[in-house]
This record gives C-alpha cells, sequence and structure tokens, in this order.
C-alpha cells in the first residue's frame, strides 16, 4: 500500500524500500527521521515552486544525503557530502538504474550543503537542498502549510534535534577536518573542536609556490 504523509506519496519501488530499510538499520533515529523529512518538505517546496522532480530519484537523494557522516566511502579522506554522494551512486548503479540517474543524485547530495549553487540546478538537486535546509534552519518554514509540517513532524519526531544533529554533525567530520576548509562544515568543525583554525583563502594565496 502506498505511503502516504502530508498529500505526499513516498514512491512504492524496490529501490525505495530497500533504501529506507538500509538507513533504519544504519543510520540510527537521528539520522533516519530527518532524512525522511528532508524528502517530504523537498516535495513540498517543488509545488510551491512547480518544479517537478523524479520522486523516486529525490527519495533516494534524502536517504543517502547524510550517510557520508557515519560510513566513509572509501580509504580517500574526502568531505562527508561526497562520501554520501558516493554510496548513493553506487546503489543506483548495482541496481539497474542510469547513469543519467545516477549522477542526478550523486550531484544532489555532493551539493546539498553548498550555498546558492544547487537551488539553481535540475529539480532533484535543488529540492533536496531545500529540504535539507529547512529540516536544518527553517528555511521557508513560515511558506510551508503548518497543518502538513505537523503531520511530517508527527510521523518523523524531531526530538531535541538541534544539539543531537549538530554532535552528529561533528562526530562524523571531527577526525578529517581539513576536508571542511571552504565549506559550511567548517563553522561546526571551528565551534566543537577545542584550538581548531581553518587555514584561510589569503593564506592559502599568500603562501602558494609562487614567488608573486
Amino acid at each position: 500500500m502506498t505511503e502516504v504523509i502530508a498529500g505526499v506519496e513516498v514512491p512504492d519501488t524496490p529501490a525505495v524500500a530497500e533504501a529506507t530499510r538500509h538507513l533504519q538499520a544504519t543510520a540510527g533515529p537521528l539520522v533516519y527521521h530527518h532524512s525522511r523529512r528532508v524528502y517530504f518538505f523537498g516535495r513540498i517546496h517543488a509545488e510551491r515552486l512547480g518544479a517537478d522532480p523524479d520522486p523516486e530519484l529525490l527519495y533516494l537523494a534524502a536517504m543517502f544525503h547524510d550517510t557520508g557522516l557515519a560510513t566513509p566511502f572509501s580509504e580517500a579522506e574526502q568531505r562527508f557530502e561526497v562520501d554520501g554522494a558516493d554510496h548513493g551512486r553506487r546503489f543506483l548503479l548495482d541496481r539497474g538504474f542510469s547513469a543519467a540517474a545516477a549522477e542526478t543524485v550523486w550531484t544532489a547530495i555532493a551539493l546539498h550543503t553548498t550555498p546558492g549553487i544547487p537551488g539553481r540546478m535540475g529539480p532533484e538537486i535543488a529540492t533536496t537542498h531545500f529540504g535539507v535546509l529547512t529540516d536544518i534552519v527553517g528555511f521557508g518554514l513560515g511558506e510551508l502549510d503548518d497543518g502538513r509540517v505537523a503531520e511530517i513532524v508527527a510521523a518523523h519526531p524531531r526530538g531535541d534535534f538541534k544539539n543531537e544533529f549538530l554532535a552528529a554533525y561533528f562526530e562524523g567530520q571531527k577526525n578529517r577536518p581539513d576536508t571542511t576548509n571552504g565549506t559550511v562544515n567548517a563553522d561546526v568543525i571551528e565551534h566543537f573542536l577545542p584550538g581548531y583554525r581553518r587555514t584561510t583563502t589569503v593564506e592559502r594565496v599568500l603562501g602558494s609556490a609562487w614567488p608573486s
């Protein structure tokens, strides 16, 4: 039976069902509920903006967008978003999705924390970004129907989300702080890691190998 929350359907496909089970088994309640809220908020933003994302691809992007916090994809030290994007792309390709579909999900996940760019891209990429922004910092919350928001939160409770998410956000990156340089993630590292100070762009330019 098709699942519907706040008037938004969850795609009834094998990949969606498998991704849901995977997140429930591996991510813990905090990230699972957050990821589901991102999907529902993303779909509502799509309605508001007249966008038409592929619901299955949007759902898979939402499900995998934070997986890199807990499970690095490979031995390469890279941004958690890229780890999550690599997980998502591999999941799709292993299940017969097209390279284009897998690349769309990869891009949506890889750019989900990047200000100013994903919102101007394709509908799956933009609405993943907007869904994340709504759940994390309340983006556009005042423009969403209160009843629908309440139904989503009832199904996927926030609890002490602000503090618990910031703790998980830091925990997933504290051993690779240099990967956050130039991203919003650096704010979290600087706040929670005593004595950490990122190398600024000015320092990188002045300290480059060029003589002038």
